[in-house]
Order: C-alpha cells, then sequence, then structure tokens
C-alpha cells in the first residue's frame, strides 16, 4: 500500500530530475489520490508525464493546447532541458504559462486548474493554465436588486469577477493583487484598489490585517471580515459586503479598499460607513427629488422596526396618558385577557417570528414560502384568538417585522437592537429606551474605522459629502469633484 501521509514531505522540496522520483514523490504529498491523472509518453527522445486533476482543467483546451501541439514537434532528439526549454518559449504558449520549481508549488497549480508538463531528466517542469471547472455563469444578484441599472453579479469564480471589475473600470490606475491564503484550503484573494484614489496608509493597514490571518481553511469572505473590522466590528459592521459589481466600482472610485474571495460571489469592502445602509444604485439612477423620498422611507423603515415594539410596550405600560383615550380602550380591552405583560407578549412573539422566518430560510423554496405565509396567518390568528397575547401587538410585530426588510444590511443588528430596547422599555419605560438609544448612538459616533469615523459625513458632518447623504444632488453638481473617504472631516489617513 502506498504512503498516503500529506506531510511526509516539505512543500519546499525541490523538483528531482528523475520523473519517477517526481511522479513518487507527488503521489506520497497528494496521498495517492485518485483525482490525478497522469499522461506519460516520449518526445524527442525524452520521457515526459503530462499531469492535470480531474474535474480541474478543460480536457477540450487540453487536447487542443497541449496535445495536438507536442505531436507536432518532431523526431529530432533533444537533451530534457532543450526539451523542456522548447516546451515553454515555443511549443506551449498559453494566457498563464509558470515554471514549477518544487513540489509545493507544483501541487498548488496542479489542484488549481493547471496543466503540468514534466520531463525525465530536467529538475523543473511547466504550469499551463487551462482552468474548466464547473462554474455558475454570471446572474442577476440574489440580494442586492435593483429597478434600473446592470443584471450582473459577482459569481464564485474569482478571475470572472475580476473581468466583470475591468470591464466597469478601464483604467490603468485599477490594480489587483492576487495572493494565497488558508493553510490548507490554498484559496485566492485579489485586493482590489485604485491607485490615484487609495490611501497608502489604508492599504497597507489592509494588508498587515490580512497578513494575520492564520485560518486553515477559508471557504467564503465571511472568514476573513473579522480580521478587517475593528473593536467595533463584533456588532457593527466596519467592513461591508458587496455582491454587484458596479456598486463595487463606485466604492473603488471613493478610494476603498476591495477584497475578492475565491468561491463566494459575495466581495468584501473597506472602509464601510453607516450612511452606506441607506443608500442603493437605484438612487443614482432615479431623479434627485425620488432619491430623496425613498431615503426617507428607508431611514423612516428603519427607525420604526428599531424602536416601534420598544415605545409601544413602554409607553402603554408606563405613559398611558400619552396615547389617546380610544385607542387606551381598546387596549386595555384586548390586553385584559391575555396572562402575561405587554413586556413578555412582546419578547414572546418576536422570538416566534424569528423562527418562522428562520425556518422560511432554510427550507427548500416552496415549502419555506408556505411556512412563512401559512404559518404567519396561523399562529397571528391563533395567538390572539387564545388570549396570548393581544391584536394590536400583532400588528405591532407585523409592521416591525415589515420595515426590517427595507434595510436588509443592518437586520442582524436591528434584531438584537429590538430585544434590547423592548427590554429597556418594558422595565425602565421611556427613560429606559431613551438611555439605551443613547448608549449605542455613543458607541456608533466614537467608532473609528482604518480612521475613518464610522458615522461620516453625518459626524463630523463634511459638506461637500452631503450633497450624497440624505439628499442626492444631481450629476450636474456631483460631478465638481470628486470625494474620497480620506478627504472626509475627521479622518485621520493620509491622501498621499
Amino acid at each position: 500500500m502506498e504512503e498516503s501521509v500529506h506531510t511526509s514531505l516539505p512543500p519546499e522540496l525541490p523538483l528531482d530530475k528523475s520523473l519517477e522520483e517526481n511522479l513518487r514523490r507527488l503521489k506520497q504529498f497528494t496521498g495517492g489520490s485518485s483525482d490525478v491523472i497522469i499522461k506519460d509518453g516520449m518526445l524527442s527522445g525524452c520521457r515526459i508525464a503530462v499531469i492535470t486533476c480531474e474535474g480541474m482543467a478543460d480536457t477540450d483546451t487540453l487536447a487542443q493546447l497541449i496535445y495536438n501541439n507536442l505531436k507536432d514537434v518532431g523526431e529530432e532528439r533533444l537533451p530534457p532541458e532543450e526539451v523542456i526549454a522548447r516546451l515553454f518559449e515555443k511549443y506551449l504558449i498559453a494566457a498563464e504559462q509558470l515554471e514549477i520549481k518544487n513540489l509545493g508549488d507544483l501541487t498548488l497549480k496542479l489542484q488549481s486548474g493547471f496543466a503540468i508538463v514534466l520531463a525525465d531528466g530536467c529538475s523543473r517542469g511547466i504550469a499551463i493554465g487551462i482552468q474548466g471547472y464547473a462554474a455558475r455563469g454570471v446572474d442577476e444578484p440574489s440580494v442586492q436588486l435593483n429597478v434600473r441599472g446592470s443584471r450582473e453579479g459577482f459569481v464564485e469564480v474569482i478571475r470572472k469577477n475580476m473581468a466583470l471589475i475591468r470591464r466597469r473600470i478601464k483604467s490603468p490606475t485599477l490594480v489587483f493583487e492576487m495572493s494565497v491564503m488558508g493553510e490548507r484550503s490554498n484559496t485566492d484573494i485579489c485586493l482590489c484598489y485604485l491607485s490615484d484614489k487609495v490611501s497608502p496608509a489604508l492599504l497597507e493597514d489592509v494588508k498587515r490585517r490580512l497578513k494575520q490571518v492564520k485560518l486553515n481553511t477559508i471557504l467564503e469572505s465571511g472568514y476573513i471580515q473579522p480580521f478587517l473590522e475593528g473593536s467595533g466590528g463584533w456588532f457593527f459592521s466596519e467592513c461591508g459586503t458587496c455582491e454587484r459589481p458596479d456598486s463595487f466600482a463606485a466604492k473603488l472610485y471613493e478610494g476603498r479598499v476591495g477584497i475578492l474571495v475565491d468561491g463566494t460571489p459575495f466581495a468584501l469592502t473597506v472602509p464601510y460607513l453607516f450612511i452606506e445602509n441607506f443608500q442603493t444604485l437605484d438612487d443614482y439612477t432615479q431623479k434627485p427629488f425620488y432619491a430623496l423620498f425613498i431615503r426617507i422611507v428607508r431611514l423612516a423603515a428603519y427607525f420604526i422596526t428599531l424602536f416601534l415594539p420598544g415605545a409601544y410596550v413602554a409607553v402603554a405600560a408606563y405613559s398611558p396618558e400619552m396615547l389617546p383615550s380610544a385607542l387606551i380602550l381598546n387596549l386595555a380591552a384586548a390586553e385584559q385577557t391575555a396572562p402575561y405583560s405587554l413586556m413578555a407578549e412582546c419578547l414572546l412573539i418576536h422570538f416566534m417570528y424569528e423562527i418562522l422566518r428562520e425556518a422560511g430560510i432554510r427550507l427548500p423554496r416552496p415549502i419555506g414560502h408556505a411556512i412563512g405565509v401559512v404559518g404567519g396567518i396561523v399562529i397571528g390568528d391563533i395567538t390572539v384568538n387564545a388570549g396570548l397575547v393581544g391584536a394590536p401587538m400583532v400588528l405591532i410585530v407585523a409592521l416591525s417585522g415589515l420595515c426590517s426588510f427595507v434595510v436588509p444590511a443592518l437586520y442582524e443588528r436591528t434584531v438584537l437592537l429590538r430585544f434590547i430596547y423592548i427590554l429597556a422599555g418594558g422595565i425602565f419605560g421611556l427613560y429606559g429606551l431613551l438611555l439605551a438609544a443613547g448608549v449605542i448612538i455613543i458607541k456608533m459616533c466614537s467608532l473609528n474605522t482604518y480612521g475613518i469615523p464610522y458615522m461620516s459625513p453625518i459626524s463630523p458632518f463634511d459638506p461637500d459629502s452631503s450633497r450624497d447623504m440624505l439628499v442626492r444632488a444631481g450629476w450636474r453638481r456631483l460631478q465638481k469633484g470628486d470625494v474620497t473617504i480620506q478627504g472626509l472631516n475627521g479622518s485621520h489617513v493620509s491622501e498621499e
């Protein structure tokens, strides 16, 4: 039985001149994996081997680019070094063609979809890029939808995502920096930035944080996102996610740094500011007056989903005199049969709502829709008829739940803050609710993400950026000078 210990050979082990020894080392290093395909033969009197990984290389390209060219080499006998040199310079010409000198590079390129050519008597090989693994085609984003504009979204293949960005920024200042992260997964990571827009200090800070990532496996951009966030990243999003190449390109124009991760359609952008949660691409394709209206709607929906349940509990329990008399009578009639307090009712019904939502997401799509609709109607009706909760409480929960989807980027922290505000309002009334809100606002205003205030350009206020804050100015005004994130008020990041 062949040895299957992957770590028995160091990755930096140089290739041997013997082809048999190199193949033996490869089988030992990969544990004799059955997806490693070796095709050997003779070329110019020298024994060669073409090595591919099944399912990772395009078989049609392999036949046309390598096998067909090798047939036309001729019968002239050449030394092994000369065979490799001619293959590298003359016969095998591809967009990606690299020299392989050690076992680690050979295995990494092989498992990345390259075809490896080795020759007996030569201690180096050739890696030819003929990637052809199965991948999803470019399709409309599943989360960040829009009414007008591009219907293209990022896919799982990092090279396609880079091409989608390049199509939108045909500028020599657009820079892609590739690297490999993850000791086991060897995941491709790409830094994207505009060299004439980005702050060198910001770029170096991002690179420093990425070097601190020592994970064995990176399967999604969420694995490295915590390393790109600061002290407030445990709760507030200091690193944004983006599913659209056009939005991603717009953020690069503002001096941000983007990170693409192979295997996921969600890219990362840093730094990320709070105001970005209320901005979409449609705001810039519509009339300024309508963009203003829609942003007001989003902001109002966010405050409703955040404060309405807690404010309802606080006012109804501690300050009923603030409500109209007719509403107080209806509320008293609805709550007189309920066995729990208003705070307990609100917590219970919100918890049930989150269970229904999670069930609808995890189940297959046809069943998930049925669970969401039927479950919501049945459970809501039964809980009211059984007297467990009052009808006004169900309406409050339904309205806050509906408003939470208007700003989906803030949903996770909105759910937690909503429970906190319900507890604060139910225990301490409006004073507790306002105190809890004040603590959160102070924390948000104190955050600095990469030296840039998290609440900028709201706090500290920036007049230049206010033209695209709540009110979106027309393009005639927006074209008069670019605003970069390092140029915002309160920024501690140098522009040079």
